[in-house]
């Protein structure tokens, strides 16, 4: 084994990256059933993390390489995250409400402890796909190529993890804002990753976008959400649909863009 890692360092990680990612999620879908799921659905991040840093010990580092580390500024970085994705849900929304001429308005009632213990829910199932997708095989792909083609190949895998269900595949609208849709909230994740250092931040964007599309603006009056849609726009042309999906992930792109010129956008304030 060592002989193997000394003459095909690269190979041998990605295949070990692998082995180990698809050995911590057979064990999670055993361990993660029944009271396990139901108040401690932990197991699949806790794995990988620890899998995680079995790799990066074969390359001589330590977590610190993808910003798992405990301290303060990394943490800080959960809670921004948070924040900013539920943000830019909510100016995605309003920019399509303003396109389809959607209505915005007040939940009558709103179960704040559902909400709430959504975080807690959600954070397992993002900390999952960002340690796949935006962790150790990320980062070693762009040390192996460049963030170029790391973004593809990793936008397209995110993608076909998304799209490749049955309730997708029979539905041709749902299909073509997934293909479009997800590799922008890739680019988002990683560019936040990339600038921030940590992981934490593209977890906390990726967990405040799936709460807030769950519990901060929804189609009903449920009472699950803050917001919800009083008229949801239905769409008679491709035209009207695909024009929507572009507007809806171009401000996507524009959070993205901000992130990823946060350095000088600070130093024009400072000015």
């Amino acid at each position: 084994m060592k002989i193997l890692f000394q003459k095909h360092p690269n190979a041998s990680r990605f295949v070990l990256a692998i082995v180990l990612f698809v050995f911590v999620l057979a064990i999670s879908v055993i361990v993660n059933k029944g009271v396990v799921k139901q108040y401690f659905p932990y197991t699949a991040p806790l794995l990988l993390i620890v899998a995680t840093w079995i790799l990066c010990k074969t390359d001589k580092k330590s977590l610190y390489a993808i910003g798992i580390n405990l301290n303060l500024k990394n943490l800080s970085f959960l809670p921004l995250g948070v924040f900013i994705g539920a943000i830019a849900l909510f100016g995605a929304k309003y920019v399509r409400a303003l396109y389809t001429g959607e209505t915005m308005e007040l939940s009558s009632s709103i179960n704040y402890a559902t909400m709430a213990y959504a975080f807690y829910f959600i954070l397992p199932q993002v900390a999952t796909e960002e340690l796949l997708f935006r962790g150790y095989l990320f980062k070693k792909t762009i040390e192996v190529s460049n963030v170029i083609i790391t973004n593809i190949v990793f936008s397209i895998l995110f993608m076909l993890i998304h799209v490749l269900d049955d309730s997708v595949l029979s539905n041709k609208g749902a299909i073509i804002m997934l293909v479009i849709g997800i590799p922008v909230g890739h680019l988002l994740f990683a560019t936040a990753l990339l600038k921030s250092k940590t992981l934490f931040f593209p977890i906390g964007l990726h967990l405040g976008n799936n709460w807030s599309t769950r519990h901060l603006i929804t189609n009903s009056n449920s009472g699950d959400s803050i917001l919800y849609i009083s008229n949801v726009a239905t769409f008679d042309a491709w035209t009207s649909f695909l024009i929507t999906i572009i507007l809806f992930n171009g401000f996507f792109l524009l959070v993205t863009l901000v992130i990823w010129k946060w350095d000088k956008i600070l130093t024009l304030f400072k000015r």
